[in-house]
Order: structure tokens, then C-alpha cells, then sequence
């Protein structure tokens, strides 16, 4: 947890992140993580990866707009991406971020453009994740997950096992039976919300996941933790899930081993594939997720390749 805690304390210094910025993309170590800045870099990986016998997931990165003009933007290019993989034929979802869609300035906005999103997702045989964010959005993403999934069942919602609310919010959703993502959860949040230790947090991870398939979800287990991935295979086992009644999740770039692994162990292994201008914020997050890729970062950094 303190090198968690050092690289959350750098990412707020410009010193370190403006370099970051400027040659992440340029020299390459940024796309150990993200795809590209362009949708076609996205399309590009997500071909590729489902060419393989994965699935996959799109995301835009981007968080906390504050004006309509923007929010409506971001519905566009969401839209955007359902056509071009539709047009496509990939097999891959997308995640967006609610907060990208104005859930906080404006919630009424926000649920109108997820509707739209969802009912045109539905129209091109696809659908829609949820990402959940940090703790000041999780009551309104809630809220605003309930309303779109009453009405559409092509939506599923990630939470995030850290938090001590989410035992309580399963038990919200479970009448609903939706799909839900479980994640450990990537957000600097207060020991007054969140479990401070790591061994809490695993805990709560295998809590949750017991739940997830005893309670009628349909389980996404989003960890790139070994030991969890076989806790997960146990409980699945345990309640009769086959490989083909749940999935497993991970990150672009992220322990590329484990996932061709589950993939040739017949799982269905979904690939969360992030893209876009706005990548630093989502770049520090999976450093602080995992600091020994903090000196990957530098070495090259400073080899400048």
C-alpha cells in the first residue's frame, strides 16, 4: 500500500506526470495499457484479440464532463463505436463512463443519452457496461443503472469489492439479476469508505464473488490475481456455472499470460481495451494497481524507446 499511496501522491505532481503525457504514446510504454488515442487504434486490438478467440470491451477514456455540449459529444462517440463494430462484425461490448454522459451535473441528461446508447446498442445485438467511478458517483450510477436496466437487459454494471457499500448495493441490484463486473477498484478513496488493507480487500473480492454466483448475477470476474481466478473457478464449480454461464476480465496489456491460459481452458475471456486522448488519469491508476510498473515506466522513460 505505500508504493499505492506514493504513486496516487506523483500522479498529482505535474513534474512527473507531464512527461509522461508528452512521450507516453511517442515512445510506446503508454499502449503496455491503452490502444492508441484514435478509435481505429481500439478497433485495430480488438480485431486482433477476438481474431485469437477472445472478447472484448471498448472503453473511451475520459471522466467528469461539465458542460451538455460535451456529455452529447461523448453519446456520439459511443454511438460511433456500436456502428463501426457492428459494421465490424467484432465481437466486443462497450463500458462507458456515466460521468462522461453528465450523470453529475446534469442526471436527467445522463439517463436520456444512456437510454438512447443502450436501445441502439440493442438494435446491433450488443451491450453496454457500466464502468463505476469514484465514490462521489456510485449512489447516481446506481440510480441510473436501475432505471435503464428495468427496461433494457443488454446492460451490466461494474462494482467495486473495496468499498464497504457494495455488499449492501448487490443486495439493491440482485431483484434485477443483472450482469455485474466485479472489481476490486482503482479510485484513492478514504479508510471511512473503503478497506485500507490489502488482505481486506481480497477478502471482500472472494466474499463478493460467492455472492455474485449463489444470488442469481451473471458473473463477470474482473482480476488479473491468480488466486482469486481459482477461487472464482471453485465457486463457479460449486454452484454449476459451465465456462460458458460466466466470464473472466482483464485489462488490455495485462497479464497476457493468464489470459491466453484461461482462454485455452475454454473460459470466455473478455479483453477491457482503453483508448483515447484522455489516458493519463487511467494510466496512473494502473500503476498505483500494480507499482512495479512504475519502474517500467521510468526505464523507459529514460532510455527514450
Amino acid at each position: 500500500m505505500i508504493l499505492r499511496d506514493l504513486v496516487f501522491w506523483l500522479s498529482a505532481k505535474k513534474w512527473f506526470t507531464t512527461p509522461i503525457a508528452r512521450t507516453g504514446m511517442r515512445l510506446g510504454f503508454a499502449r503496455r495499457f491503452i490502444a492508441g488515442e484514435q478509435l481505429e487504434d481500439a478497433l485495430r486490438a480488438a480485431r486482433e484479440l477476438t481474431g485469437r478467440g477472445y472478447v472484448a470491451m471498448l472503453n473511451r477514456l475520459g471522466e467528469y464532463v461539465n458542460d451538455r455540449r460535451e456529455a452529447e459529444a461523448s453519446y456520439q462517440n459511443y454511438l460511433e463505436m456500436l456502428t463501426e463494430l457492428a459494421r465490424g462484425q467484432i465481437n466486443c461490448s462497450i463500458s462507458i463512463k456515466p460521468t462522461q454522459l453528465g450523470l453529475l451535473f446534469d442526471p436527467k441528461l445522463c439517463r436520456e443519452l444512456t437510454l438512447k446508447l443502450v436501445r441502439e446498442a440493442a438494435a446491433r445485438g450488443n451491450f453496454v457496461e457500466m464502468d463505476m467511478e469514484a465514490s462521489d458517483s456510485v449512489e447516481a450510477t446506481l440510480d441510473l443503472f436501475e432505471a435503464v436496466r428495468r427496461e433494457h437487459e443488454n446492460t451490466g454494471l461494474a462494482v467495486q469489492c473495496y468499498l464497504y457499500r457494495t455488499e449492501k448495493d448487490l443486495e439493491r441490484l440482485k431483484p434485477l439479476r443483472p450482469k455485474i463486473r466485479l472489481v476490486k477498484g482503482a479510485y484513492r478513496e478514504p479508510a471511512t469508505l473503503a478497506f485500507p488493507k490489502k488482505k481486506q480487500v481480497d477478502e471482500s473480492y472472494r466474499k463478493l464473488t460467492r455472492k455474485l454466483f449463489s444470488d442469481g448475477f451473471t458473473p463477470a470476474i474482473a482480476t488479473h490475481d491468480p488466486k482469486m481466478i481459482e477461487d472464482a473457478k471453485q465457486v463457479a464449480r460449486e454452484h454449476g456455472f459451465g465456462p460458458d454461464r460466466f466470464e473472466f476480465q482483464m485489462i488490455y496489456g495485462v497479464r497476457r499470460d493468464l489470459q491466453e491460459q484461461l482462454r485455452q481452458e475454454g473460459y470466455r475471456m473478455r479483453v477491457y481495451i482503453p483508448y483515447g486522448t484522455e489516458w493519463l488519469p487511467y494510466f496512473m491508476r494502473r500503476l498505483a494497481e500494480r507499482p512495479a510498473n512504475l519502474w517500467f515506466v521510468l526505464k523507459a522513460m529514460l532510455s527514450g524507446r
